[in-house]
């Protein structure tokens, strides 16, 4: 033997015992659920996430048990997923935006011991109580509370169960390949699946969004997450900002773009994550009130396409740098970053946009490919277009719950997601398998046209449909709602796509609505517009032969 290196697992309880230990003062700051502001650090939520872990197994939970949370992005979210992770169990994040029976579907799926919940969900925990076969504990997460009390006799309260744990409980020694979150798939059809996260898998994920090319974190940043901690773990970074030591900024429920405005000016925010519908608020507020969000620097960008007009407008009026990111649940999520490689310095700022739109290439840990009808791999020159998979260290193999792989036959997971990729391995994301437009044969980006659509002044949101033709299969349209105090006409929205899209692409119809219907987790329910509107054009006379 000529040597070895130390051996040591990688468990996520390492991230809070070293965020506490070198970066105890860094502050985090959460909005309540009352909306009142709450202070404290790193140091403190180690000490109290131990205190914690160490109450949960008096409770009587133990290693494998799955730990449910109903919450918002809050300090005591925070604590709750270190100490279950780090004590060997399952941090179990629901997602409160699902119907009441897919939520009972979940909980019994995962069969969760106990529940933590905000005081915001306790209509869906005492509607759905009775349904919920596994549950032993139900954890309201505060302070006791009377009203809670009495609506809930058997409640614990997080303040008070906290007191009951140890302040010198140690962080148990296991293997990293035990199982550390779950969370469950926003599917628009059928039951959702659980993706069960290891330790292993997480901990190289939070070293991958932390590196340059990924989202460039570290110990300077204020990082204000406004993607929810239930959906695919806020995108890994309450492990990342604790792995570097960054302050942290957590939004509560208050959403809105005014209340999002004022937490970046009043911390001082350097980096912001969320979906596009949130920016969109975001500017909106930032333009009503005038503010220049100086210190926001990059706001990264993930679960569906953002649209050209938004990325320049965080470029040229506020000097942010706006990061395309691609990933999904099966992913955990981060499958790609959009950070220009060093040959693009020298870009003018025309083409250095044009490559900024695309979702970016795969950190190390992730390959990509793309294939076609036949499962054939195809050409990453930019141009093929093909059905987008993955494979790495943090990807799916098997559903929870389930016995088949979710895998190809050799090995990669399928993404339902129609791509290029070019000779650098920068992917753009053109359209969802079940989204894409099939005219004659041909297919149409449903996310080209929704960008030309919503660079309208007048259109805050816009979905590209299929809709039914007797020759052409299908044609597409758009659905528009329309900008508050705005009123573009279909005329001036169609006259958009002239020049910019080939003939045979521009949209035969545009139809405005009140609102376009939203999954879960912010995208775009498409199913919804095509049974909705799918025979406008032959309603119209528009679709004869």
């Amino acid at each position: 033997m000529l040597g070895s290196m130390m051996r040591k697992e990688l468990l996520i309880s390492d991230l809070i015992v070293h965020a506490g230990k070198y970066h105890a003062d860094t502050e985090i700051v959460s909005r309540e659920t009352i909306g009142d502001m709450h202070h404290t650090n790193w140091g403190e939520v180690a000490a109290a996430s131990r205190k914690l872990a160490s109450a949960l197994g008096k409770l009587g939970l133990s290693m494998g048990d799955r730990v449910a949370t109903l919450a918002w992005n809050n300090h005591r979210h925070l604590k709750i997923w270190f100490a279950v992770s780090g004590a060997g169990m399952v941090c179990h994040t629901l997602n409160p935006r699902l119907a009441p029976q897919q939520f009972i579907f979940i909980c019994n799926d995962a069969a969760d011991k106990a529940i933590f919940f905000d005081k915001t969900f306790m209509p869906l925990i005492t509607g759905t109580k009775e349904h919920l076969n596994t549950i032993e504990h139900f954890i309201f997460m505060g302070p006791r509370d009377e009203d809670v009390a009495a609506t809930l006799p058997e409640a614990i309260f997080f303040d008070e169960l906290i007191e009951t744990g140890a302040d010198d409980y140690d962080w148990p020694q296991f293997s990293e390949d035990t199982p550390c979150s779950l969370c469950y798939t926003s599917g628009t059809t059928g039951n959702p699946k659980g993706v069960l996260y290891y330790n292993r898998s997480t901990m190289l994920h939070t070293f991958a969004i932390s590196l340059p090319d990924g989202l460039s974190l570290s110990s300077q940043e204020v990082i204000l997450p406004v993607v929810p901690m239930f959906h695919a773990n806020a995108w890994g970074i309450p492990y990342a900002a604790a792995m570097t030591g960054a302050k942290l900024v957590m939004p509560g429920p208050m959403l809105d773009g005014d209340s999002l405005l004022g937490l970046i000016d009043d911390q001082k925010v350097t980096l912001a994550l969320g979906v596009p519908t949130i920016w969109m608020m975001l500017l909106a507020a930032a333009e009503k009130s005038g503010s220049k969000m100086e210190t926001l620097k990059r706001n990264v960008i993930g679960g569906s396409a953002a649209a050209p007009s938004m990325i320049a407008s965080f470029r040229e009026k506020y000097d942010c740098d706006t990061i395309h990111a691609w990933g999904m649940t099966e992913t955990s999520p981060l499958g790609t970053s959009n950070r220009p490689k060093g040959k693009h310095s020298d870009l003018d700022d025309d083409a250095m946009a044009l490559l900024r739109l695309g979702q970016g290439r795969p950190p190390f840990g992730i390959d990509l490919r793309i294939v076609d009808e036949e499962g054939n791999a195809l050409p990453h020159d930019g141009k093929a277009e093909g059905a987008l998979q993955c494979r790495g260290h943090w990807v799916v193999d098997t559903y929870f719950g389930k016995e088949d792989s979710a895998l190809t036959d050799d090995g990669w997971f399928d993404t339902g997601d129609v791509s290029t990729i070019d000779e650098d391995g920068f992917m753009v994301i053109r359209d969802r398998t079940k989204d894409i437009i099939k005219s004659g044969g041909e297919w149409i980006s449903s996310v080209d046209l929704e960008n030309i659509a919503v660079s309208h002044p007048g259109v805050a949101m816009a979905a590209a449909i299929g809709a039914k033709h007797p020759k052409w299969d299908e044609r597409p349209m758009i659905v528009a709602v329309k900008a508050e105090g705005a009123d573009p006409s279909e005329e001036e929205i169609i006259a958009l796509f002239e020049g910019k899209v080939a003939k045979w692409q521009v949209p035969d119809a545009v139809v405005f609505s009140d609102a376009i219907p939203l999954n879960a987790t912010g995208k775009m329910l498409k199913n919804q517009l095509r049974d909705q509107f799918g025979n406008t054009l032959i309603e119209r006379g528009l679709a004869d032969a």
